[in-house]
């Protein structure tokens, strides 16, 4: 019995990291409750160094300058999703393994559907892969959404082995993978979506897309925390991992790249989703406009940037006398704890008196903004709802309000302008106006 139990070691599921005993803590990866018990040598622990001998390196395989390595062959390639081909950096690189995550229910299999439909379009192979639906229910959502091709090949699968026969008898220009949690190798013990599958399956489809120059793009699972799940590592294999998120009261969606080794990781692509699909929304900025004929109090326009494009938002606020002895904040698309210090600095530096009112702030069309350049409109949203005075319908406002009620410069100030410009706001309220008193006179009385 005890040289059975020698022979056991424990793995974090999380970094591979091994040890003899159990512990709670990751030495490696710091996680907490990821050792799980195993069979010794599985993983790359502390135990002993084997000596390994160099390999002859020949042919192609040889170090040579950086300056004769050609790039014709790792040039991107359109998907003919604008939208995509935005946040990927130009398109797919041969090779290249994006890794496509996001909530349940957001979009992500009727976006890479509209992807391979689209490319297969244009004269490419193309083999999707989905482990979660039969091909039946996947012609139903094609024919739906008008994304049938004869480039367009379809397989039911969750079986690793079965996955390379298929692109082994394809030969595909793009696969798709849905989802990589649900494909399992048997030669491992555990059921699909643990840590040592999905770390198995990742790395055979990476090596066969490294070595074919296959581009592959994989959907990911989200925890209730909205990390992807399974093991960190996945991220660090995969070349670009790209978020895909929405709310399901809205019919925007918005495709961020978190990681992209072919170009900005601060690029974001905006789309549609309607009944017949996914579409692209090139232009968002009039999904979060609401302007009635007559001008309201309480509504203000700001310009947001979301990656590298500006976005026109509305904030819209409501103020009322409050018939509670604690006043209700209720916010919404907007951080509730900005909100809360606009509403200190607006009574302390305005002279606004609102801790006898309830306090409602909105954005419009689903739009969330984080930034601090909304603080201005948000400010001004609120004051024009205390007085009942409406702004005027061509103001915009931008700008990060302080404590002190100063109103400091925000990034993109030229980008802002120009966005505002296009769409027909003449008026605008920045940090060139002065502190937080006489950009509210400005704006209330323009």
């Amino acid at each position: 019995m005890a040289g059975n139990s020698a022979k056991r070691e424990f793995t974090c599921t999380e970094c591979g990291w091994t040890n003899a005993k159990w512990v709670g803590q990751c030495g490696e990866c710091q996680a907490w409750n990821t050792l799980v018990e195993g069979a010794a040598g599985g993983g790359r622990g502390l135990g002993t160094v084997r000596s390994i001998r160099p390999s002859a390196i020949v042919g192609s395989a040889a170090a040579r300058p950086i300056t004769d390595v050609s790039t014709e062959r790792v040039s991107s390639r359109s998907t003919s999703v604008s939208e995509f081909d935005r946040v990927l950096g130009g398109g797919l690189v041969p090779g290249a393994v994006v890794l496509l995550s996001g909530e349940p229910g957001v979009g992500k299999s009727t976006l890479l559907l509209e992807v391979a439909s689209n490319t297969a379009k244009s004269g490419a192979r193309v083999l999707y892969i989905s482990g979660e639906e039969s091909t039946g229910q996947i012609r139903l959502r094609a024919e739906r959404t008008g994304a049938l091709s004869d480039n367009l090949m379809i397989a039911s699968e969750t079986d690793l082995s079965a996955v390379l026969g298929q692109i082994e008898a394809v030969k595909p220009e793009l696969l798709v993978v849905d989802s990589v949690q649900t494909i399992a190798a048997s030669e491992l013990d555990g059921a699909a979506g643990m840590p040592a599958q999905i770390r198995e399956v990742a790395a055979n489809l990476i090596r066969v897309a490294k070595s074919t120059n296959l581009p592959i793009i994989l959907v990911g699972h989200v925890t209730k925390d909205g990390s992807i799940a399974g093991p960190r590592v996945l991220e660090h294999l995969v070349d670009v991992v790209c978020h895909f998120e929405g709310d399901r009261q809205t019919s925007l969606r918005f495709v961020r790249s978190l990681k992209n080794r072919f170009g900005p990781t601060d690029e974001v692509g905006c789309f549609e989703m309607t009944g017949e699909g996914i579409r692209e929304v090139t232009d968002p900025s009039g999904l979060f406009l609401s302007r009635p004929e007559q001008p309201v109090s309480g509504t203000c326009v700001t310009v947001a940037i979301e990656g590298r494009r500006a976005l026109i938002a509305e904030v819209q606020a409501l103020v009322v006398k409050t018939s509670s002895p604690q006043p209700r904040r209720v916010v919404n698309g907007v951080d509730a704890s900005r909100v809360a210090m606009l509403l200190a600095v607006l009574e302390r530096r305005a002279g606004l008196r609102l801790s006898e009112m309830d306090v409602y702030v909105s954005t419009v069309g689903g739009v969330k903004l984080t930034e601090p350049a909304s603080d201005l409109a948000i400010a001004v949203a609120i004051a024009s709802a205390v007085q009942d005075k409406a702004i005027a319908h061509d103001l915009v406002a931008y700008g990060e309000i302080s404590l002190a009620g100063e109103i400091r410069q925000v990034t993109n100030a030229r980008q802002r302008e120009t966005e505002a410009a296009r769409l027909g706001f003449a008026r605008q309220v920045d940090a060139s106006v002065g502190g937080l008193k006489s950009a509210l006179a400005l704006a209330l009385n323009w």
